[in-house]
């Protein structure tokens, strides 16, 4: 008679196989790990490796379990400053409807396209992972309207990519950072691009293929969900779009995103170690692609996100952060004293609990210190 799941045999060699001694335990971790590393010396010639990484500020030992790179991406996870992505502004600012993009899914789409690049070219996919994961962890309530508008305000300036650094070298774990390695680190430090042609290589000089990747990955995720969110919210149209968006990268979401990842792969395969022998390949775009790509990014400026900053919203998003921001700076008894701690300074302090802020939480804030302020988000939540 056939034993039911959970009796007889299966069930006796499920329980002896479970029981393991400390001896065992490290036995089998220990392999674990060698067998890790024996898979990175697979990669591509070109691809950062975990064993010859620049290592960290505070040396430690290793895990028996994880490589370097998938520690920090393990680290950058379990953040506070990662769960509040949920509630920050990708574009539009506190959007009627469940289907918009936030900071945090945003994030999760810049870390999907870029392990799928490292995969196809051979590279790591744990230390692009943990750039993905990490590059926005320094925005500000608002998205980049809140970065603009604290940059002008504070006089050392505000670029959310040296913020997104801050947060895990010095305000993450009670101000001691996440100790992360040295090529996580300048990898979410040199994700940001200037508006314009950004796949220059000077821009890139020094940076690892992975950080390259979540750099283009980065691009390719935002304007793609910021196109769909444009025509949720009515900004746009199909027919609105430039021709060469259409013929060259697609008439749909999937095959736009489909479009410029196969590209890339394509026009980057020297990045594997079996293509023309280039001495410093480089994550890039052919012609067509990244003309028309250019043209796409352009596009979004001058239709989408300029707008939007001009827009009701967005004046309102600068008001709350200008209430904000000079309110703490002379009121700084009123900030959260671990931000002091954490950020070794009362200057600094201020920006760093106002950049920390979620949309939600910035403008309740901002209510409570002068009612009526944040109008035009707590009227249309109500309006419903």
């Amino acid at each position: 008679m056939r034993a039911r799941f959970g009796e007889g045999t299966r069930s006796k060699t499920r329980r002896k196989s479970a029981i393991v001694t400390p001896a065992a335990r490290s036995a089998n971790t220990e392999s674990v790990l060698n067998r890790l590393l024996a898979r990175e010396e697979t990669l591509s010639p070109y691809a950062a490796k975990s064993g010859s990484s620049e290592g960290r500020e505070i040396p430690e030992p290793p895990s028996p379990i994880r490589t370097e790179y998938q520690r920090d991406r393990d680290r950058i996870l379990h953040t506070k400053a990662f769960r509040r992505l949920k509630h920050k502004t990708q574009v539009f600012i506190a959007p009627q409807g469940d289907h918009y993009v936030t900071r945090l899914t945003h994030t999760l789409e810049v870390a999907q396209i870029a392990r799928t690049i490292a995969r196809a070219l051979n590279l790591n996919e744990d230390l692009t992972e943990a750039i993905a994961l990490g590059h926005d962890l320094g925005h500000t309530p608002f998205g980049h309207i809140g970065e603009d508008e604290l940059g002008s305000l504070h006089p050392g300036g505000f670029r959310h990519n040296h913020q997104s650094l801050r947060v895990v070298e010095q305000l993450e774990k009670e101000g001691n950072g996440l100790n992360l390695t040295w090529e996580v680190r300048q990898g979410i430090l040199m994700h940001s691009k200037p508006r314009g042609d950004f796949l220059r290589g000077d821009l890139v000089e020094g940076l690892t293929l992975e950080g390259q990747i979540c750099r283009i990955s980065d691009a390719v995720a935002y304007l793609n969900h910021d196109l769909m969110d444009a025509f949720r919210a009515g900004f746009l149209e199909d027919s609105q779009l430039p021709l060469d968006v259409f013929r060259v990268l697609g008439d749909r979401h999937s095959k736009r995103v489909g479009t410029m990842v196969t590209d890339i792969i394509e026009h980057s395969w020297a990045a594997t170690g079996n293509g023309n022998g280039s001495s410093s390949p480089m994550i890039t775009m052919g012609d067509t692609v990244r003309s028309a790509f250019n043209t796409l990014r352009e596009f979004m400026f001058q239709r989408v996100y300029i707008p939007e900053d001009r827009g009701l919203q967005g004046r309102t998003a600068r008001k709350i952060i200008r209430l904000l921001y000079r309110h703490y700076d002379v009121n700084r008894d009123e900030i959260p004293s671990d931000y002091n701690v954490r950020s070794k300074s009362e200057d600094a302090a201020a920006v760093d609990f106002i950049s920390g802020m979620t949309d939600h939480y910035a403008i309740r804030t901002a209510e409570a210190i002068r009612p009526g302020i944040a109008a035009p988000f707590t009227e249309q939540r109500f309006a419903l």
